[in-house]
Formats: C-alpha cells, structure tokens, sequence
C-alpha cells in the first residue's frame, strides 16, 4: 500500500509583494481540495515574519501531486513565481512516524 505524500511548501515573498502572493495562494486552497487525490491542502502565514507562507500539503500518491501541478490553476500560479517569490519554493517532504 503506498504511503500519501505529505509535504510542507514554502513561500517566501518578495518585498511588497505579500498581500499578492496571499491571494495567489489562497485562490489555490478551495479548488485543490475538490482533487480527487487530495488528502490535505492548509495554508499558514508565519506569525514573525509576514510575507513568509507554509502550505501543509497530504496527496494520495505521486500520480495525484502530478495532477496537481498539471492543475490549470497550479499553472496559472506557478507563472507569476519568479514575479512574486524572493527565493525559489522549497518542497519539504514529511515521512510520519507517529499517529
């Protein structure tokens, strides 16, 4: 049986470019939910430093996170990173070990 693929996305913006790349990532939240192959998709704002996001993510398989990033809205999203991003996304994967 495979294990979901569980990761933590960061997202850190670029100088007056916060309240964008919020509601970039907030346009993701609702319609990644509906995916069949979506586990979890939450969205975080880290409380010192606003402008720096972390978006918990849980798929069911690699094939459902490739469906994901093939999504039109992941593609419309991706192509405004170089405009919003100061840094490139770091995709943290997560193996759990507890329940």
């Amino acid at each position: 049986m495979n294990k979901p693929l569980v990761s933590i996305a960061v997202l850190k913006a670029k100088p007056g470019k916060q309240q964008a790349l919020k509601e970039g990532l907030l346009a993701l939240v609702e319609p990644t939910r509906t995916e069949p192959g979506n586990l979890d998709y939450v969205l975080y704002e880290l409380r010192d430093e606003p402008g720096t996001f972390y978006m918990r993510e849980a798929f069911k398989d690699q094939a459902a996170l490739d469906a994901h990033f093939a999504t039109p809205y992941f593609q419309r999203f991706a192509a405004t990173a170089d405009e919003l991003l100061s840094e490139p996304l770091k995709l943290i994967f997560l193996e759990q070990v507890s329940n």
